[in-house]
């Protein structure tokens, strides 16, 4: 009975394996169920989510690399990373303040996808935080699984593109390690993290990250189903629209 137990949590590749032996059975268990740690953070896209994000990751005391493009035209003499550093520069200038003390930006490092990929090995948690259109996230997670570790989480900070859109292309190992982390702004100050597995998605991973989420961050966690809009997005459209219905009915005006 045990051993049924511990088969279904082997990942069906260790199961059809003839070289599933005594010592690498016991391997597999002890993969399975190590605890995993995120202790550096990789956030992709320095716009106001990402600078909020990266922000509120050093307020926690957790490093993280902060990417963004090289700017196609980069001014004589300007650092490849400027988005990134400019990006950070911005964050500290924020009201309210995205950081409890501005001396913790340092625990941010500027990057460039071109220069810098090398830097994503070393992070445990990377979220991608760039504009909502799926070619372009896509191009990004596709960067990713050139350059990420083996074993790190990979994460979306999307509002309402479908995770089994942006999953589709992935490696099997990537697939089980991708989920949804949905921020809100400012992300000093909306406690709300939303958090969205795929079908794929081990359990210990989304385990990880709403431990790291609540515990480290002191994030509120919900958990939604993959579907249009998630959960806040999908109250907020409904409210929205439900307010001008209830205006047109009442004959009011925007005055």
């Amino acid at each position: 009975m045990l051993e049924q137990k511990i088969m279904m949590r082997l990942r069906p590749e260790w199961i059809k394996s003839p070289k599933l032996n005594e010592a690498s059975f016991i391997l597999a268990i002890s993969e399975r169920n190590m605890a995993i740690k995120i202790q550096k953070v990789a956030v992709l896209g320095a716009g106001v989510m990402g600078q909020g994000i990266s922000a509120h990751l050093a307020n926690s005391g957790i490093p993280s690399v902060l990417f963004d493009m090289v700017p196609r035209e980069l001014p004589n003499g300007a650092p490849r990373s400027k988005m990134a550093i400019d990006g950070i520069k911005n964050a500290t200038k924020l009201k309210p303040s995205a950081f409890y003390s501005k001396a913790d930006a340092a625990l941010i490092t500027p990057a460039n996808y071109d220069d810098d990929a090398g830097l994503l090995a070393d992070c445990d948690l990377i979220i991608e935080v760039v504009v909502e259109n799926i070619k372009i996230k896509n191009i990004v997670l596709g960067w990713v699984a050139e350059h990420r570790r083996p074993g790190s989480i990979v994460a979306s900070n999307t509002s309402g593109i479908p995770l089994a859109e942006m999953a589709a292309s992935m490696s099997d190992e990537m697939r089980q390690r991708f989920m949804v982390t949905h921020f809100f702004n400012p992300v000093r100050y909306m406690r709300l993290l939303e958090l969205v597995a795929g079908e794929d998605t081990l359990p210990e991973v989304v385990k990880a990250v709403a431990e790291f989420g609540e515990g480290t961050l002191g994030k509120g966690i919900v958990y939604g189903k993959d579907t249009p809009n998630f959960i806040a997005n999908r109250i907020g459209c409904y409210g929205m629209g439900s307010v001008f219905r209830h205006m047109d009915r009442l004959g009011l005006t925007v005055e």
